[in-house]
């Protein structure tokens, strides 16, 4: 009889343990996954200084007429795929980390519940699944750019519609907002915003003091292109159906195929300003590049949307801040393009 007794409180004592073993090792996959979110941050830190640091030696060489306009931006180009993927590929390591840990935890992670529908007298497990709320996502786009003043049309520009363009990169990620629905998503991240502006009838930039005008080149000029290199950190609200996927230990929403709509905004700083220009002279083919200040705001912040299907979007953005420093004409800065977001 002692003996019965016996083994029947070491299997008392070995229930009332799994709670407590179960809430253990739960604290401390969330102690890991907390630790491992930190990790996520300074990687992205790591690589936004390590990017900065590359564009700053390109402009140096290309200050010291090392390399060209055309070889600096293809290395700027360069650099900033490379980093971005260099998050992407890290952070993927670090989210695949966090992912194991919660499968580990899902195996613990147990509740006793008594089904009370039941005429049996008995009662029954059930499992907490958990599943990833965000994604990391390559962002590429592309199209005309502009410039306009306050209720100023584009036949009335001082710039080519077809020839000023724009092209930006960066990295979004993008956080499902609610936990079982997915129309609304948050996305944030940074991207390089690249705006050029092709004056019209034969002018280009010149920097006067305070003003920045435009001003006709003496000779004919094959090009004249003004460029502006921005660091901006955009988040949009998108708004769209998804299709929910579901396997016995995990659940997520795909957006593939699917009508998408995104509305918000930016805010950075600037990079720099250059013009090129190109003309023939005295027979030869002349290649001008021209750093300088110009007058332009060094912050910068703007409203921005996109529509589309799938990956594929048609993409609008416009800086609400001027190109300008006062005194100058309050000249706004307008992109129209396709953007597409790579998995």
């Amino acid at each position: 009889m002692k003996k019965v007794t016996f083994y029947l409180a070491l299997f008392i004592l070995s229930l009332a343990s799994v709670p407590l073993q179960a809430q253990e090792d739960s604290t401390k996959v969330e102690v890991k996954i907390e630790r491992l979110e930190k990790e996520k941050q300074k990687i992205i830190s790591e690589e936004k200084e390590a990017l900065k640091k590359e564009v700053e030696k390109i402009n140096q060489r290309l200050d010291n007429k090392e390399i060209g306009w055309e070889e600096a931006e293809r290395l700027k180009s360069e650099a900033a795929k490379k980093h971005a993927l260099n998050i992407e590929n890290r952070v993927a390591i670090i989210d695949n980390q966090i992912s194991l840990l919660k499968r580990e935890e899902e195996e613990v992670t147990w509740s006793w519940d008594e089904d009370d529908d039941s005429n049996e007298d008995e009662d029954k497990w059930y499992h907490k699944s958990h599943y990833s709320r965000t994604s990391t996502h390559l962002v590429v786009a592309a199209g005309f750019n502009n410039a306009l003043e306050d209720g100023q049309s584009p036949n009335d520009s001082d710039f080519k519609i077809g020839g000023s363009r724009f092209f930006e990169i960066g990295l979004a990620w993008r956080t499902r907002v609610f936990d079982e629905s997915n129309w609304l998503r948050l996305r944030y991240g940074f991207s390089f915003q690249f705006n050029g502006l092709k004056p019209t009838d034969n002018r280009y930039y010149v920097e006067n003091g305070d003003m920045t005008e435009l001003v006709e080149y003496p000779l004919d000029l094959d090009k004249s292109k003004f460029r502006m290199d921005n660091l901006v950190f955009p988040v949009h609200f998108e708004f769209g159906p998804s299709k929910k996927l579901e396997t016995e230990r995990s659940v997520w929403y795909s957006t593939k195929d699917q009508f998408k709509l995104g509305i918000g905004g930016y805010a950075g700083f600037s990079l720099g300003a250059r013009q090129k220009l190109k003309y023939e002279e005295g027979g030869e083919n002349v290649k001008k590049k021209l750093k300088d200040d110009y007058n332009t705001n060094d912050f910068i912040y703007g409203l921005s949307s996109y529509i589309g299907w799938g990956g594929t979007a048609l993409y609008v953005k416009y800086d609400l801040n001027t190109i300008f420093k006062d005194p100058n004409p309050e000249l706004h800065n307008i992109s129209v393009g396709l953007r597409f977001d790579v998995n």
